[in-house]
């Protein structure tokens, strides 16, 4: 009678998936006010207006509290008490009073974990209500319920992201970002909805919110970042690309395409996050060393420097000295030029005596049993060769 929500799929009505590992919880912030000085026998005989009102003492000062101070009182309830207590949640909904309706809302949160029932039914309404200040409650009602009552709330939270006053939207964004990071599955369903919206902004708010989803999202998060990042507009794709490295550090195979192909993005803020994403990346995979060699030639001076920078991990030796060589070639920009000398300098070959005596190879230490052997059969230790051919001359 009093069992946990079960959010549901809105499309099929089966229970969302649920992984072994229990699921974080929403946390729903209640209000707190003198109303948490009554007793739990006195909270429903005030809130249906059996009792007219009565007398708390809270932190220390007096407080005479009535109908509307009873049903923000909901939130203390549990269990079969706040079962009971539904009916008088669902009256004080459709009350005439707006101090009423809005006292309602704020124990919409709390009591729909208990019996959820018409309640999104109501907030549903009262979203448009004729009074504002219950319009105002109301989206923040949805704004902390959204996260936890996903499948009861979608539709509701679709009409409010693209509604026409800020402060509504504002909420109901913020309802999204919660679901995010809790039940991933329905997040990416509305993100994937608001990338194909014509206005930019719902787009570029939805873009912001890729990085809640990719950790946990799979195969649906990586897809709404690669059409986010072939969206048209220039912020949308760069706030897309912000989560590349962070892709790169849970599943790099599918970092590397979707860096493949905006490190050629017109943008240059989106090829340098690119650039950064491959710099994350497994230096020894075929396809990156590919890349980052294709960058090295790259139109855009930032982009070579950036991929030429990366060239000592590929490349080492000989290897290195050529390709800095080849690409001086046709480079013209001075930095990148400066950083390729750098790398085309042999100084094995063309540095100082003492640089190419240091490129040599020590000699190995002659081992003293051989040493030892030697003096035994009467030959010349090689550790004293030069006393030795002193003495002839002597």
């Amino acid at each position: 009678m009093t069992g946990p929500f079960i959010a549901r799929d809105p499309r099929t009505g089966l229970p969302l998936s649920v992984a072994s590992k229990p699921r974080k919880q929403a946390k729903i912030e209640l209000d707190e006010g003198p109303w948490m000085a009554l007793k739990e026998q006195m909270i429903l005989p005030l809130a249906s207006g059996e009792l007219e009102s009565t007398d708390v003492r809270w932190r220390g000062k007096d407080f005479t509290l009535y109908r509307a101070d009873g049903i923000k009182a909901f939130s203390m309830l549990h269990g079969s008490e706040a079962w009971h207590a539904y009916p008088v949640l669902i009256e004080s909904c459709m009350d005439e009073n707006p101090k009423i309706r809005i006292a309602a809302l704020s124990a919409i949160p709390h009591l729909a974990q208990h019996r959820s029932g018409e309640l999104f039914d109501h907030l549903s309404v009262m979203l448009d209500d004729p009074d504002a200040r219950v319009r105002v409650a109301a989206s923040k009602c949805l704004g902390d319920v959204a996260g936890v009552f996903p499948s009861a709330t979608i539709g509701t939270l679709e009409l409010e992201l693209r509604a026409e006053h800020p402060a509504r939207r504002k909420e109901a964004w913020r309802g999204l970002s919660s679901l995010c990071e809790i039940w991933v599955e329905v997040a990416c369903d509305h993100l994937d909805l608001l990338l194909q919206e014509d206005e930019v902004e719902l787009r570029r708010s939805a873009a912001s919110l890729i990085r809640k989803i990719l950790r946990k999202g799979g195969a649906a998060s990586w897809d709404i970042l690669g059409w986010a990042l072939e969206d048209e507009d220039n912020i949308v794709r760069q706030r897309a690309s912000k989560t590349l490295v962070q892709l790169a550090n849970i599943e790099s195979r599918v970092a590397i395409i979707l860096a493949e192909r905006s490190i050629l993005d017109k943008d240059e803020r989106v090829r340098n996050n690119a650039v950064k994403c491959l710099e994350k990346l497994d230096s020894g995979d075929d396809r990156v060393k590919r890349l980052i060699l294709n960058g090295a030639k790259h139109h855009d001076p930032s982009i070579r420097l950036s991929c030429v920078n990366m060239l000592p991990k590929l490349l080492v030796d000989e290897a290195l000295v050529d390709q800095a060589r080849e690409l001086l070639q046709n480079e013209k920009d001075a930095k990148v030029r400066k950083r390729l000398e750098g790398f085309a300098f042999d100084s094995a070959l063309e540095g100082s005596e003492t640089e190419k005596n240091r490129a040599l190879a020590p000699a190995e230490p002659v081992p003293q049993i051989t040493k030892d052997i030697e003096n035994a059969f009467g030959k010349r230790p090689l550790s004293s060769n030069k006393s030795t051919d002193e003495s002839r001359h002597h």
